[in-house]
C-alpha cells in the first residue's frame, strides 16, 4: 500500500494576498488618521478653552482696572464682563459664517481659518496698550478683538467636533468624541496653572506686564495646533456627501434648511446651556464672588486647578458611557444632579472654607462633564450631512451664548443688588439645568445613528444599537 501524500495547501492566489494586504493597510490608514484628526480636534478646544478661561480670569482681576478705570470698582468689574460677553455675541455669527462654507466647502478648510483667528487675536490682546495709553481707544480694541475671538471659537468647535464624529465608527463615536472634548477641561488645567503662576507676581507687576504673559502663550499652542491640523484630511462622510449632491442641492442654502424645520436646532441649543451656565458659575464668575467672601486668589486658582483635574478624569469615562447607556441617559442624569445640587453649591462655598468650597467646586464639575459630554455625538447626529456643520454650530454656539455668555455679567449685577445673596446664583444653575432637562427628555436617543443618511436637516430615528 502505497502511502499516499497529503495535499498540499493551496496556494493564495496574488490577487487574494494583494486585496488583504490592501484591506489591512487601508485599515491602518483610516486608524492613523481618526488618531490625527482627534489630536487635531483636541488641541483646537484646548486652546479655545484656555483663551476664554484666560480672558474670563483676566476680566474678573485686572481688566476693569486697567481698561475702566474711569468707573468704581464693581462697575468697572462688570464693564470687563461685558466685554467677554462681547465675544459670546459674536460665536452664533461664527457659527453661521464657518458652518456655511464649512458645508458647502470642507470642514477642513474652515478648522484651518478659526485657528489663525482664534490664536491670532488673544496674541494681540497680549500686545494691546491699555487705558492709560491710549484712551477710549483701549476698551473699544479690547471688544473689538474679544468678537474676532467670539467669530473663530463659533466656527471652531463644529468644524473639530464634526471632524472627530465623521471619521469614527458609529459603535465608538462617543468615545472618540470625548476625546476631543478632552480639551475643555486640559485648557481650563493649563489656564489655571498660568493663572496660578502670575497671581504670585507683585500687584503692580502683575498690571504693567504680568498680565500679558498668558495671551503671549497663545501664539505656541497657535504653532502646535496648525502644524498638526495641516497632516489631517477632509471628512470622508463630507467628501462622499459632496460627490453625491446634485446642483440643485449644493446651491441650497444650509442655515435656511435648518431654520425651515427649526425644532433640531431649538432641542440642541436647549441641551447645552445648562453645563454652560453650570460652567460660566464654577470657572468665570467664582472669581468675583469668591473674592468677595473673602477668599485669596491663590486659593481660589488651586480650586480651579483640581475642578480642571475632576474634568481631565471624567469626560472621556462618561464620553465612553454614552456609546453604551446613550446620549440622553448620561446627559439626564447630570442635569438632574445640577438642579439638586444648585444650592447645596453655594452653601459649600458660603461657608468661608476653602476645603468645602473645592469641594463643591469638584461636584459640581462632575455634574457639568455628565451634561457635556454627549453634546458632541449629539449634536452631531440630529443633523443631516448638508447642513451638520451650520446645524451644530449655531446650536451649540447659541447654547453658549444663553448658556455662559451673559451668566457672569448677570451674576455680578444680581450678586451687587441683593447685597451679595448667592440665591440668584443658584437659581440662574438649576433653571439653566432644567432647561437641558426638558431638551434631552424631548431629543430621541441618536446613539449609532447613520450619518450618511440623506436628510437635510435632521436624521430619522432608528432602534438603537447593542453596547
Amino acid at each position: 500500500m502505497v502511502a499516499q501524500e497529503p495535499p498540499a495547501p493551496e496556494p493564495s492566489t496574488p490577487d487574494s494576498s494583494a486585496a488583504t494586504r490592501t484591506t489591512s493597510s487601508s485599515r491602518r490608514d483610516r486608524s492613523a488618521q481618526l488618531r490625527k484628526v482627534t489630536l487635531s480636534g483636541l488641541l483646537g478646544t484646548v486652546i479655545e478653552y484656555y483663551d476664554f478661561l484666560i480672558y474670563s480670569s483676566m476680566a474678573a482681576l485686572v481688566f476693569g482696572e486697567l481698561f475702566f478705570p474711569s468707573l468704581d470698582a464693581a462697575t468697572s468689574t462688570i464693564a470687563a464682563f461685558g466685554t467677554l460677553a462681547a465675544g459670546y455675541v459674536a460665536r452664533p455669527l461664527g457659527g453661521l459664517i464657518f458652518g456655511h462654507f464649512g458645508d458647502r466647502l470642507g470642514r477642513k478648510s474652515m478648522l484651518m481659518i478659526t485657528m489663525l483667528l482664534m490664536g491670532g487675536a488673544s496674541f494681540l490682546i497680549g500686545v494691546l496698550p491699555t487705558y492709560d495709553s491710549i484712551g477710549i481707544a483701549a476698551p473699544l480694541a479690547l471688544v473689538v478683538l474679544r468678537v474676532v475671538q467670539g467669530l473663530s471659537v463659533g466656527g471652531e468647535w463644529g468644524g473639530a467636533a464634526l471632524m472627530v464624529v465623521e471619521h469614527a465608527g458609529a459603535r465608538r463615536r462617543g468615545m472618540w468624541a470625548g476625546i476631543t472634548q478632552l480639551g475643555s477641561p486640559l485648557g481650563a488645567f493649563l489656564s489655571t496653572v498660568v493663572l496660578a503662576l502670575i497671581t504670585l507676581l507683585p500687584k503692580s507687576s502683575l498690571l504693567s506686564w504680568g498680565w500679558r504673559l498668558p495671551f503671549l502663550l497663545s501664539a505656541l499652542l497657535l504653532l502646535i495646533g496648525l502644524y498638526v491640523r495641516l497632516r489631517i484630511v477632509e471628512s470622508p462622510v463630507f467628501e462622499a456627501a459632496a460627490a453625491k449632491a446634485g446642483a440643485q442641492e449644493r446651491r441650497r442654502i444650509p442655515v435656511v434648511q435648518v431654520l425651515r424645520r427649526p425644532r433640531a436646532l431649538i432641542l440642541a441649543c436647549a441641551a447645552g446651556i445648562g453645563p454652560f451656565a453650570l460652567s460660566a458659575l464654577i470657572s468665570s464668575h467664582i472669581l468675583a464672588y469668591a473674592k468677595g467672601l473673602g477668599f485669596e486668589t491663590s486659593d481660589i486658582a488651586r480650586a480651579l486647578m483640581l475642578v480642571a483635574v475632576v474634568g481631565i478624569i471624567c469626560i472621556p469615562v462618561f464620553s465612553a458611557w454614552t456609546d453604551r447607556l446613550g446620549r440622553r441617559a448620561v446627559g439626564l442624569i447630570g442635569a438632574i444632579g445640577a438642579v439638586l445640587f444648585a444650592f447645596p453649591l453655594y452653601a459649600l462655598i458660603n461657608t468661608g472654607s476653602v476645603l468645602l468650597m473645592t469641594a463643591g467646586m469638584m461636584f459640581a464639575q462632575v455634574l457639568q462633564n455628565l451634561m457635556y459630554a454627549p453634546l458632541a455625538p449629539m449634536l452631531s447626529e440630529m443633523f443631516g450631512t448638508g447642513v451638520r456643520y451650520t446645524g451644530i454650530s449655531l446650536g451649540y454656539q447659541l447654547a453658549s451664548l444663553i448658556g455662559a455668555g451673559f451668566t457672569p455679567l448677570i451674576a455680578s449685577s444680581l450678586v451687587a443688588r441683593t447685597g451679595g445673596s448667592s440665591v440668584p446664583l443658584s437659581s440662574i444653575a438649576a433653571v439653566a439645568a432644567g432647561i437641558t432637562i426638558v431638551a434631552i427628555w424631548r431629543i430621541s436617543e441618536t446613539r449609532g445613528r447613520d450619518l450618511a443618511e440623506d436628510d437635510p436637516v435632521a436624521l430619522s430615528t432608528p432602534e438603537p444599537t447593542a453596547p
